[in-house]
């Protein structure tokens, strides 16, 4: 339980894939890949795009804390 990898501490779903390797072994194997690394371009132009959509809704909060979310602009008719 005192090894630790060579980039220094281990992230939540390094210490969580140790702490259930028994479990794996019943019920098979996880994924494993890297979740740190460059964006590739196709990635850069899907954020890029999700990040435009989400600039068309607002979130309203009701008095009793509740939250909805709202187009910016009801006549854009774009996303529906």
């Amino acid at each position: 339980m005192g090894k630790g990898n060579s980039e220094g501490k281990e992230n939540a779903p390094q210490r969580f894939m140790r702490a259930t390797g028994r479990l794996r072994a019943i019920f098979g194997p996880a994924n494993r890949s890297s979740l740190v690394h460059d964006m590739t371009e196709e990635n850069r132009r899907l954020l890029a795009q999700r990040e435009a959509e989400t600039q068309q809704w607002e979130t309203v909060t009701r008095p009793d804390g509740s939250t909805y979310v709202v187009p910016r602009n009801p006549e854009d008719k774009s996303l529906r």
